[in-house]
């Protein structure tokens, strides 16, 4: 039962009914990204839309299939690849929040934490 009320008015926990009826009706496959995620537009190309492999997070998109969906160019990436620079690195998720985000040296997060030493603490007179 829990399963069928998230299914129709819950879009995080993947594509509600709703949308995967208007997928199936209207959608036009597009293409998929190295994630799985799934691209759709409809045939008069007025919608595009995303159908996520997994948490539905927008930071996973790549860059490629984020400027066609917000329409920076009209060609999805799957008909006409977009040229990478060499000095680009790959797309990686947002990872804030995650074990996997960023520690600066001196963090409470890093395994060996040494205290600062950049500054001098300021005490009143």
């Amino acid at each position: 039962m829990a399963s069928i009320f998230n299914r129709l008015f819950t879009w995080w926990n993947g594509q509600t009914l709703g949308t995967q009826l208007f997928t199936a009706r209207k959608g036009h496959h597009v293409g998929e990204d190295a994630q799985g995620n799934i691209f759709y537009r409809t045939a008069d190309d007025s919608k595009r839309w995303v159908i996520y492999n997994g948490e539905i997070e927008a930071s996973r998109i790549d860059a490629e299939w984020h400027g066609w969906l917000h329409r920076t160019w009209d060609q999805p990436p799957s008909e006409a690849p977009v040229a990478h620079k060499s000095w680009e690195k790959p797309h990686v998720a947002n990872l804030t929040g995650s074990a996997q985000a960023y520690a600066p040296a001196g963090s409470i997060r890093r395994p060996q934490h040494a205290p600062r030493r950049d500054y001098e603490a300021w005490t009143p007179e």
